[in-house]
């Protein structure tokens, strides 16, 4: 599979933004739900009061820090598909969150917006894998973040030899199909099954970032390794 294209990723998410955060809830069986507690969790071990969570699409992620950070962090929302960032904003004034420490900015990974050292913490979650070069996006993420700040990123993983057939049965024959019956758009799912078979696993994800910089790298596997929950910091002499 080639890298993914930037523009149809931007259309798949556009097109499934009001049904986003069902789709997800219904085809992972409410899982994603645990996942993110784990993600928010590790975030919460350490300080940070300046945090940037890229591919937060319709802002789960960013509301689930809110929830267990300080309320004088500044979280910043960064989104490459304004109808995703739309959603987020719509459920911000729902929560009735103050706007100022809880953005939503559209902007891209590969070309962040903001100057060298801005974040104790930056998190991604399901978005690394759409990047058409993932290679730039870790540098662009390591240049943001200040010395001893984390990466946090949640994946899809490659799942236990034994667990795959089960896996991948699923991913490729019924999800696309469940997806369509939630979202009416069963190529955005198809997509998705393609892009995670070709994803590295949780060890290869490790040789990224430690080739983009990040040291003391680690990672937690989750249900049976079909997610993988990656943590590294930036060297402080950088």
């Amino acid at each position: 599979m080639s890298r993914p294209d930037p523009h149809a990723v931007r259309a798949t998410f556009a097109s499934v933004a009001p049904r986003y955060d069902l789709a997800n809830h219904f085809l992972s069986g409410g899982v994603d739900y645990y996942w993110r507690k784990k993600l928010v969790k590790m975030a919460a071990e350490e300080h940070c009061s300046e945090i940037l969570d890229l591919a937060t699409g319709s802002g789960d992620v960013l509301f689930a820090l809110r929830q267990i950070l300080p309320e004088r962090a500044e979280i910043t929302g960064v989104d490459f598909c304004e109808p995703m960032l739309q959603e987020a904003r719509n459920k911000r004034e729902m929560k009735g969150l103050d706007e100022n420490s809880n953005k939503f900015l559209l902007g891209d990974c590969l070309s962040l917006d903001f100057p060298d050292e801005s974040f104790d913490l930056v998190t991604i979650s399901f978005g690394l894998r759409n990047l058409s070069d993932r290679e730039k996006g870790l540098q662009e993420m390591y240049r943001v973040l200040k010395p001893n700040g984390r990466l946090i990123v949640l994946e899809f993983s490659q799942p236990y030899f034994w667990f795959r057939p089960f896996y991948y049965f699923y991913l490729k024959l019924l999800l696309p199909w469940m997806a369509r019956l939630v979202t009416g758009d069963r190529e955005a799912y198809l997509y998705l099954g393609s892009s995670i078979s070709v994803f590295p696993d949780r060890f290869g994800l490790v040789d990224e970032f430690e080739g983009a910089g990040f040291e003391r790298v680690q990672f937690s596997a989750l249900t049976f390794s079909i997610v993988a929950l990656h943590q590294g910091y930036k060297k402080t002499d950088s």
